[in-house]
Formats: structure tokens, sequence, C-alpha cells
């Protein structure tokens, strides 16, 4: 009887699970294959002294998000909603990074996936439209308007994702709209090569975020800008997207 009960309990936890998960938003994830780029900038090009020196790093196959997540996803995952700019197509904002760390946990356990934040250098390849990048001036193109959220042209709020274009690889917002949290600690480069680099073990100063956002000058929409805060700090200009 005891072990009727147990199969009858699994069997309802499945359904619910599989209830909950048909009730989530779409998450659409794009491929990034592996390849070899150069990371960051030289000293003569960075706005800080953390974005230097350029140097060699290849990663291997993974998937990023093709939007940042929106405020719609966090919702169902979460039951609220912190965001300062209100709309379920919007991106999800004012979440720290141990925020994200709790919704992806969440997330993970609802779905069945391994979802995750990508690395910096995951993010930067990305970025650059990885290995269809056409070595553009500012993240997706030459002309930033069209790719853009930024001070200049947003009314310095966030838009739905997926509004402007995408970049080489068919992903939207990476330049504007929102920063973005990546996984990893902060951490001064080096000139050596590296493979699929994580970054460091820990840092006093915080976390790595990256991409301009609605409120920021479009010059800091260049795929090597770097950013970094506390892992608690929350700000209406900082979302995230999924990797895997």
């Amino acid at each position: 009887m005891r072990r009727l009960l147990l199969i009858i309990a699994g069997m309802m936890q499945s359904l619910i699970l599989s209830a909950l998960t048909n009730d989530l938003p779409d998450i659409e994830m794009v491929i990034v294959n592996g390849g070899t780029f150069t990371m960051g900038f030289d000293a003569n090009e960075a706005e800080h002294a953390y974005e230097a020196p350029k140097h060699e790093v290849t990663l291997h196959d993974y998937k990023i998000g093709k939007y940042e997540v929106t405020q719609d996803l966090w919702e169902a995952v979460m039951g609220d909603n912190p965001s300062i700019f209100k709309g379920p197509d919007l991106p999800v904002e004012n979440v720290s990074w141990n925020d994200v760390r709790q919704f992806i946990k969440k997330l993970n356990k609802l779905t069945g996936k391994h979802y995750r934040l990508p690395t910096e250098a995951e993010w930067e390849f990305a970025a650059r439209g990885g290995n269809k990048s056409k070595g553009y001036a500012y993240i997706g193109g030459d002309e930033i308007d069209t790719t853009a959220w930024h001070s200049g042209n947003s009314d310095k709020c966030t838009h739905a994702v997926g509004s402007l274009t995408s970049n080489e690889l068919g992903i939207f917002d990476m330049a504007g709209n929102v920063s973005e949290w990546t996984q990893d600690w902060f951490g001064h480069y080096s000139d050596k090569a590296q493979t699929n680099p994580k970054g460091p073990k820990s840092s006093d100063i915080g976390k790595i975020f990256r991409g301009g956002n609605c409120a920021i000058l479009f010059n800091y929409n260049k795929p090597a800008c770097r950013f970094v805060s506390n892992p608690n700090f929350k700000s209406s200009t900082i979302g995230f997207r999924l990797a895997e």
C-alpha cells in the first residue's frame, strides 16, 4: 500500500511539474558554435584599464538566449515582478545577481534543464556575432540606433525585447535596453590565450555585467565594454539573459 501511495504521489508531482512547465512562456535559445576570437580592448581603446589587454579566447559550443529574460517569464517562475518599467514583454530589471541565481535555480527545477548565466567570454563572443562576426563598430551593426536602445533614442526607459534588429547570430538587445549580468566574478585580464575561461573563483569587487542600456551613452555598446558591481546591487538598467 505504501509503495502504491509513493507511486501515485510521484505521478501527481510529475503532472504538476508538467502543467507548470507548459504555463511558462517560450524560452528561445540560439546555438553558438565554438570558435576562437580576440577578447577585450587594446589599452589605447579601453575606457577602463580592466578592459585590456586583448587576448585570445577559445570557446566550445553553447546556447544563449535569443532575447533578454522578460518580466512575463520572471513572474511565471518567481510569482512577482520587481521591475521599475512594467510590461510583460519588457526585460526584467531591478534584479541583483543573487536574485537571478535564485530564479535560475527555480527555472531549472520546473523545466528539468540546466540554464545558467553566460560566462563573460561567452557573452562577448555572442555579442561579436560569433563565427559570423562582421567586425561592426558596435554590437550588431555600425548604425547603433538600429540595434540598441540607448540614452539617445530610448526616452531612458526599456522597450519590448526584440524590437530592433538582431546581431549576426540572430540575437536581440545585446546592445542596449538593459545591461546583463554574467556568471563571472571580476578579474583583471591576462594576455595569455585561454580556453573556456570562467573568471576567478571570487572577488572583493563584484560580478561582471555587460552591454549598454537605455540610460547610457551609445558608445558603451561595444562588445568589449565591461562593468562591475556587487552581486546584491539592483538597477532599473540591469537584467540578464540565459545560457545553456
